[in-house]
């Protein structure tokens, strides 16, 4: 059975830092692209993120552009969001998510998803 289980939530002061983490199970995920999405209260889904295992391939949403960084570790099928220069408008649940495609930016394009870790950024 596949599972994704992020870690790394927290509160945080605007300006500060958090690293999520999404430990994958059950399945071989090298030829996977794994995504980081996040929802705000009242608002859709949205991507944030998105790495090949081999970090070839790296896209972020433009709103984290130069403050948030995704990366993988194979060895341990885990992968990492670094979240710098936090603000409150990223305040949200943040999702690991799995994806046959080599790379999504949408939520239809996963097909396996994490319960969620909760970022606070206080202003």
């Amino acid at each position: 059975q596949v599972q994704l289980v992020e870690s790394g939530g927290g509160l945080v002061q605007a300006g500060g830092s958090l690293r999520l983490s999404c430990a994958a199970s059950g399945r071989t995920f090298s030829s996977y692209g794994m995504g980081w999405f996040r929802q705000a209260p009242g608002k859709e889904r949205e991507f944030v993120a998105v790495i090949r295992w081999n970090g070839r391939r790296l896209y972020y949403a433009d709103s984290v552009k130069g403050r948030f960084t995704i990366s993988g570790d194979s060895a341990k099928n885990t992968v990492y969001l670094q979240m710098n220069s936090l603000k409150p408008e990223d305040t949200a649940v943040y999702y690991c998510a799995a994806t046959r495609r080599s790379v999504g930016t949408l939520t239809y394009e996963y097909d396996y998803w994490g319960q969620g870790t909760q970022v606070t950024v206080s202003s």
